[in-house]
């Protein structure tokens, strides 16, 4: 991986989608996301932030950082656009995911919303989690992986808990613990 790469969180605010980014291990943009997804790099890493609605719950749940993971492959037109929740997604990449919270915890970003340098607007700070993805200052990144790295799970041993999560859905076979490797953190993290 590259000095130069760079820290996203990847919102993700459908359950149904967020089970298949865990799944299949990878992420799915729509055309309109054409621009912003592109900036994404191979060895980027990524911290998966599921926002209050994710769960079809925004009074019980909270927007949380959920994991970590890294691109390991360019963005790209599929050759199938993927549909989730009604909708459609023309282009994707590759993700490992390295590290996972169980269902219902992870870190709460509104605590920490006056200390982080990439919401300078506090009182509008939600509204730019409306894409999915948001570019982390290095300052921003330590701060948030310094609460959620000791809550991180290997991703296999709590990924029923967010597959569950979707009605009607069961553990799908094709995410295979032999595909997660759990590396040791990447470096000047």
């Amino acid at each position: 991986m590259g000095a130069g790469a760079a820290t996203y969180l990847l919102i993700l605010g459908e359950r149904e989608a967020l089970a298949w980014v865990l799944r299949e291990q990878r992420m799915a943009f729509s055309a309109r996301r054409a621009r912003s997804a592109s900036a994404l790099t191979l060895g980027d890493r990524l911290l998966l932030y599921t926002t209050r609605g994710c769960f079809h719950n925004p009074t019980r749940d909270r927007g949380r950082v959920i994991g970590e993971g890294e691109v390991t492959s360019p963005v790209e037109a599929l050759p199938v656009p993927v549909r989730l929740a009604g909708r459609t997604f023309p282009l994707g990449c590759a993700i490992e995911v390295s590290g996972l919270v169980p269902l219902g915890t992870g870190v709460e970003l509104s605590p920490l919303v006056r200390r982080l340098t990439v919401f300078p607007h506090q009182r509008s700070w939600s509204a730019r989690l409306r894409r999915p993805l948001l570019q982390l200052p290095s300052s921003d990144v330590a701060l948030i992986r310094k609460q959620l790295r000791p809550m991180l799970c290997a991703p296999q041993d709590v990924l029923d808990g967010y597959v569950k999560a979707v009605p009607g859905r069961r553990r799908d076979t094709r995410f295979e613990t032999s595909r997660v490797q759990i590396r040791p953190s990447w470096p000047g993290w």
